[in-house]
């Protein structure tokens, strides 16, 4: 099935203001988002303090969604602890039969990049490098993203998306959080109201066709 459906998984991350005003790096209100851009699904939508636990957390349910499907692309927005975390999680020693020690690379099938925003970066024709493989991957991985694939990342307008419906999120009111735990509450509402309530148009697409199968 994998060598027809394809798995294209967006990462991003937004933060709020818990209880006070605190600087960006000591909030407790980062919130991680990996949704598919094809079903619009969310597969992880949590919030907390921006350290090593958050985002162990997110890439663990990106292996689990590997061990199924064995062909998954991962866009991320800048943020390199995606990448180095899943890469100690899941990787492969590539024997090619020469001298030296394997070179280590992520499993086949699994690709990663990610959307290089510092303007120093260049390659070596000096031209800027707005696309970045972070960590080596598979010979045999066939199925690599082109870079109007990498450029095309829904979840930053989706983010917009978030601080219009939650309050805590808004960045001109006063309107903050009173907890982790009830930030989370609030993000769960949300997670379930986006997957299993709101039409999109891939579901409504499929509500459509279970009509059509009723009807036959």
């Amino acid at each position: 099935m994998h060598e027809f459906i394809k798995l294209v998984i967006e990462g991003d991350e937004l933060y709020t203001k818990v209880k006070r005003n605190e600087g960006a790096s000591d909030s407790k209100g980062w919130t991680i988002v990996m949704r598919s851009r094809a079903s619009r699904f969310i597969w992880t939508l949590k919030c907390g303090k921006k350290e090593q636990r958050l985002f162990l957390e997110a890439v663990t349910t990106l292996v689990e969604l590997f061990d199924q499907t064995e062909s998954i692309k991962l866009f991320i927005d800048g943020e390199r602890r995606y990448s180095k975390l899943l890469f100690d999680i899941c990787h492969e020693v590539l024997k090619t039969g020469k001298r030296g020690r394997p070179r280590q690379v992520l499993p086949k099938g699994l690709s990663v990049r990610l959307k290089n925003k510092s303007s120093k970066r260049r390659d070596s024709n000096g031209k800027l490098d707005k696309v970045e493989i972070p960590k080596a991957e598979h010979p045999e991985t066939t199925e690599l993203p082109v870079e109007k694939d990498v450029n095309a990342n829904h979840v930053e307008a989706f983010n917009s998306s978030i601080r219009r419906s939650l309050a805590a999120f808004r960045r001109r009111t006063n309107t903050y959080a009173k907890s982790v735990s009830g930030l989370q509450r609030v993000l769960n509402i949300f997670w379930m109201f986006h997957n299993f309530i709101r039409c999109h148009f891939t579901t409504r697409l499929l509500l459509s066709l279970l009509d059509f199968s009723k009807k036959g």
